[in-house]
Parts: C-alpha cells; sequence; structure tokens
C-alpha cells in the first residue's frame, strides 16, 4: 500500500441504511401508490419470512462473532488489519450483506408486501456500488495476492 493512501475502504455512508431505505420506501410505495401483494399463502409466507430472517441473522451474527474475535471493527470505513477466511467467509465474502439483504426479503415476505422484495436488487446495487466496490479496492491493494486468491475462490454473494 502506497503510504499516501488512507488504510480504509473509500465507504462514506453505511450500507444499512440502503438495505434500510428499500424497506421504507416498499412500505410507502405499497401505501402511497399501489399494493403490491406477493399472493402466496400465509403458511407459505410467513414460514419463508421466518427462514430468510433466521438464516439472515446468522449471517450477520458469526460474521460479527468474527470480528469480534479477532478484534476488528466492522464497519467498512475503518481499517481491516487481517482477512478473515472461517465461518461465514468461506461460502460468502459479504456475509454481513447478504445478511442484510435477507432481512429485507424476510420483511417483504411477513409483509406480503411485493415492492420491498422488489427493491431488493436496488439495495445490493446500491450497496455494491457504495460499499463493496470500494471495499474491493481497498482489499485488493492491501492485502494483494492473498485478497486476489479469496476472491476467486469464494463468490461475492453465493
Amino acid at each position: 500500500m502506497n503510504r499516501r493512501e488512507p488504510d480504509r475502504a473509500a465507504v462514506r455512508f453505511p450500507p444499512v441504511f440502503v438495505f434500510l431505505l428499500a424497506v421504507g420506501a416498499g412500505v410507502l410505495l405499497d401505501r402511497l401508490l399501489l399494493p403490491l401483494p406477493l399472493g402466496l399463502p400465509e403458511l407459505v409466507r410467513v414460514s419463508a419470512a421466518w427462514g430468510a430472517a433466521l438464516f439472515g441473522t446468522g449471517f450477520i451474527v458469526t460474521a460479527l462473532a468474527l470480528f469480534h474475535r479477532t478484534r476488528q471493527d466492522p464497519e467498512p470505513w475503518k481499517s481491516t488489519p487481517e482477512m478473515i477466511f472461517k465461518g461465514p467467509y468461506r461460502m460468502t465474502r459479504n456475509p454481513m450483506y447478504l445478511g442484510m439483504a435477507l432481512l429485507q426479503g424476510a420483511a417483504g415476505l411477513w409483509k406480503s408486501n411485493g415492492w420491498i422484495i422488489g427493491l431488493l436488487p436496488l439495495a445490493l446495487l446500491g450497496v455494491y456500488l457504495i460499499a463493496i466496490r470500494p471495499e474491493e479496492v481497498y482489499l485488493e491493494r492491501k492485502f494483494g495476492d492473498a485478497y486476489r486468491d479469496y476472491r476467486a475462490r469464494v463468490r461475492r454473494w453465493l
């Protein structure tokens, strides 16, 4: 890394707010513009919502536990002293963002709100642009081949 470059990713907006904004926009669109119900039986919808919520929470909690164990800050605009390859990071390079996406999907299923689910691709694109892309540039700059090897082995999402 160049000594003049800051030892952090150029993330300036908390990614969690992208998902929260998408959920909020979905609620507003549903109430103010046009309801977009999912048309799924309640048992299927609620069961899927619980499943998505449990998996999403699991990804987030296990990733946060690994950050805590390695004494790292999970905030993407802080320095990353080492890469983590254990737990959910074996399956996805972005377990916390994947978890947040699953929680957004769970909210849409729970409320039978097609807008919340329909806005998920936009939320994922927003998080990619404001957080994932700057994080990937930073990690490649800082860790070089180790990060490139990890990126080749593990998908961005799943």
